[in-house]
């Protein structure tokens, strides 16, 4: 080992120039890892260090459809000081009928327990909310004085109440673990939310408490003993570690995907490592053939240049290391302020550990089956400048086998999803496998072609076919690149046509919510009038019932037997409806609807997914809580519900008499123009000022926005592995340099002239970016067309000009590497090239 360590460093000492792309190639993935996971920490650690401040106590315990009760209060004020608030949707008016739908909440005066609420306008929240001239004060979003043109002092109306503008609201410390809004917030005391009527029975509302604990007890704890004090009751609880609803998750499959990006840029340039490696141990087969011939034994040879290969490994890892550690730094200071979530930027040592594994392991799959082949060559064959010898099954190829098992293994245990990375490394081996043996049937379908071609196109033919052909090397790793990258732009463009192009012709354009039971009939005569008495393809009216699903064929819910991906609709509170008889265009898949007019006992139509996640079926029983009382309904129907459509979408609709003389409000949906919406908004000002009027259009381009935000980060992102690939082609170009040269002054003897070379190298390269980019195009809507049709339930839509532009670009990517090879080759003089191969 000492001899071994010698020669090793002597040759190091001769510098890196053969192992740039291995070093690039290297660093590039690891980097790309190291970056996805130090920021997905640096989300989480923020999250940490604010979750106080993001849930607004310790705990907080949720409610919808009713308030709080003596008792329950009792219970949490045992636990620790709290702070109560209200919530309900509601349209802002102002005196000139400008409405728009608003997000309002009542607080406690001692709101907030954590944090502080950030104002302009106004000194304090005491202050903004403190009534003047007997009007109460609010503190509202700059959205809504926008939207309305008001300004601090003026005066609107929400529901029964008017209020007046005391502040500019621009956060409050739970903002995010309250979650997503429909409109502008606006912010009041709960005693005036009381005034405003909007807490009545059947409207949609809700109220929350907020507890600080002693600092010595346990949250889950607290939460698990008013369960057991009230165990009937239905409400929501949270605590600290879950501060902010859905953002961990968020969190986890962002750092999943830019993480699989990164693995994925790591295996493309995988080639370009094994490919750097060779063209090196091309390099110095005379050495390698000396050290043979005086006696050297294969395992000196192998720890020569496997202490140079770790050395270098390490370098190219450590260089991932400091860029990856790096790029959250850089996000932090440029766009810290942006952000939706809080961030603590810092160095993490578990992600860049976890990085480094993957280099590692990156570098020893790829990087030790040439040295393999190096070390069984026979001297003779090294003299003849030949790389003849076959991997055996020695230290090298077992080892690059198990760090090739290990490089997965480790994919798929640091994923959030096991399953889901299993299927996604095992696509991406397929994938890379099908581009593997598509690069070799280019080169054997060349061979075949070029006896149909003349002149130079036959000669870059003759070079495909090649032993030294960029298509076995090259192909692969593009094809991998621009696989990944054409699969995220067809689910993007699919999501995105869907929101922008699809949605608004297929779903409701208009939603009304707090429709007054008494009153449903007048509604439907206003509707009528302002949309010129529309069909029901156009308009429809519904009762709205929130309720929970509390026990299942006679036996309380339990959670952890129903299919982790159809929970929501049992372990939450859900939005119910009522019919008379069948909704118009019902996807019945089995049971069949009660009559019109049925007067029996309850029966229920369910959502078919979720009734199979929980092994329900057409007879089985479920009991319901809703409107304060139990209703045992059988399962009459199951149906295919069109999320996205025009009609009655929901998970669970009862038969009319199940809530007869319930009365609740009434929900409608409508299509309508943006014309038509200006009319209807303004027709219900007079009469129906208490109706909120959602404008799904608004929420749309709001998507289609974000949409468009997120396209270039997220093509970005996915090019990396694309740079991969063409770190992979220039490894080798550099690495058949020698023989590209020889090769052109050869042809230049025999009289061949520079266009010719030239052209037959573009022929050459050219080819192998076509192939791979419709390979990688291909593969990429296969990945695509489930994701899309299958997850979203989306319609399936190819955006042809950016495919046709990868195309392009991987075909000009050959092109210009072609090039490149074919000057490099002919900047050198013949005579010079010939004697250095004699």
């Amino acid at each position: 080992m000492r001899l071994a360590l010698r020669f090793a460093g002597r040759e190091l000492r001769s510098g890196v120039a053969g192992f740039r792309i291995f070093l690039a190639c290297l660093a590039l993935g690891v980097a790309a890892i190291a970056a996805a996971g130090s920021t997905a920490e640096a989300f989480r650690q923020g999250l940490a260090s604010q979750s106080r401040e993001i849930l607004g106590g310790d705990v907080v315990f949720s409610i919808d459809q009713r308030r709080f009760t003596d008792e329950e209060r009792a219970a949490f004020a045992r636990l620790g000081p709290s702070v109560y608030s209200v919530r309900a949707n509601a349209m802002a008016q102002t005196a000139a009928g400008q409405r728009r739908l608003v997000d309002v909440r009542g607080v406690a005066e001692a709101y907030p327990l954590v944090g502080v609420v950030q104002l302009e306008g106004a000194p304090s929240l005491a202050a903004a909310l403190a009534p003047a001239d007997g009007v109460a004060g609010a503190v509202v979003e700059q959205a809504l004085l926008d939207r309305l043109d008001l300004e601090l002092g003026d005066i609107f109306t929400v529901g029964q109440t008017r209020l007046r503008v005391g502040a500019v609201l621009i956060s409050e410390p739970d903002r995010i673990g309250r979650g997503f809004a429909l409109g502008p917030r606006v912010l009041t005391d709960v005693a005036t939310v009381e005034a405003s009527g909007l807490l009545g029975g059947g409207g949609m509302f809700g109220e929350a408490v907020r507890v600080l604990l002693p600092a010595t007890a346990d949250p889950k704890a607290a939460i698990e003993e008013v369960r057991e004090t009230f165990p009937d009751a239905v409400f929501e609880a949270r605590d600290r570690s879950e501060a902010a609803a859905g953002a961990g998750r968020l969190i986890d499959q962002l750092e999943y995907f830019l993480g699989f990006i990164g693995l994925a840029s790591l295996v493309a340039g995988g080639l370009g490592v094994g490919g750097a490696v060779s063209a090196y141990l091309e390099g110095r087969k005379a050495s390698i053939a000396t050290l043979k011939a005086l006696g050297a034994r294969g395992a000196l040879v192998r720890d020569i240049y496997l202490i140079q290969i770790g050395v270098l490994a390490l370098l190219g890892v450590g260089i991932g290391l400091a860029i990856g550690a790096a790029t959250p730094l850089i996000i932090g200071a440029l766009a810290a302020d942006q952000l939706p979530i809080p961030a603590l930027f810092a160095v993490y040592p578990e992600p860049l550990i976890r990085a480094a594994a993957f280099g590692v392991l990156a570098a020893a799959a790829f990087s030790l089956w040439p040295l393999a082949r190096a070390r069984a060559t026979p001297p003779s064959s090294l003299f003849r400048k030949e790389m003849s010898g076959r991997p055996t099954l020695g230290l090298e190829s077992v080892v690059a086998s198990a760090a090739a098992l290990g490089l997965a293994a480790l994919a798929i245990l640091t994923a959030p999803s096991r399953g889901a990375a299993a299927g996604l490394i095992g696509g991406a081996a397929g994938a890379f496998l099908a581009l593997s043996l598509l690069g070799l049937a280019a080169a054997w379908g060349a061979g075949r072609a070029r006896r149909l071609a003349r002149g130079a196109v036959r000669l870059g033919l003759a070079n495909l076919a090649g032993p030294r052909s960029a298509a076995r090397t090259a192909t692969p790793a593009i094809g991998l690149g621009v696989a990944l990258l054409s699969a995220i732009v067809l689910i993007q463009s699919s999501l995105l046509a869907q929101v922008t192009e699809v949605a608004p012709r297929t779903a409701p354009s208009l939603v009304f919510t707090e429709i007054p039971a008494d009153r449903a009939e007048a509604f439907d005569a206003v509707i009528a009038q302002a949309l010129n008495d529309p069909g029901p393809d156009r308009y429809a009216r519904l009762p709205l019932i929130t309720g929970r699903i509390t026990r299942l064929k006679g036996q309380p819910v339990d959670i952890e037997t129903i299919d982790r991906g159809e929970r929501w609709a049992f372990d939450e509170d859900l939005t119910l409806s009522a019919l008379d008889g069948p909704p118009e265009a019902s996807e019945v898949t089995a049971g069949a609807w009660w009559p019109a007019g049925y007067a029996g006992p309850p029966l229920a139509a369910f959502e078919q997914d979720a009734a199979r996640g929980a092994g329900l079926e057409v007879g089985d029983t479920i009991t319901l809580q809703v409107l304060g009382r139990e209703i045992d309904a059988q399962i009459a129907v199951l149906r295919e519900v069109d999320w996205g459509g025009f009609g009655a979408n929901f998970a669970v609709i009862l038969n009319s008499g199940a809530i007869e003389g319930a009365r609740p409000r009434h929900v409608a949906i409508a299509m309508a123009s943006r014309a038509e919406e200006a009319a209807v908004t303004q027709a219900l000002a007079a009469d129906f000022g208490g109706v909120n009027v959602i404008s799904v259009r608004d929420q749309l381009e709001q998507a289609a926005t974000l949409f468009d935000r997120l396209a270039l980060a997220i093509r970005g992102a996915a090019a990396v592995a694309g740079a991969a690939g063409v770190l992979v082609l220039i490894g080798a170009i550099a690495a058949g340099a020698r023989f590209r040269a020889r090769e052109a002054a050869t042809l230049k003897v025999l009289g061949g002239t520079r266009g010719q070379i030239v052209t037959a190298y573009l022929v050459e390269y050219g080819l192998v970016g076509l192939i791979a980019g419709l390979a990688g195009a291909a593969l990429g809507a296969a990945g695509a067309w489930p994701v899309v049709t299958q997850v979203f339930n989306a319609t399936w839509r190819v955006d042809w000009p950016v495919i046709l532009g990868i195309l392009g670009g991987t075909t000009g990517l050959g092109v210009i590497g072609g090039a490149f090879a074919a000057f490099a080759a002919l900047s050198r003089r013949p005579a010079a090239v010939l004697r250095e191969a004699g």
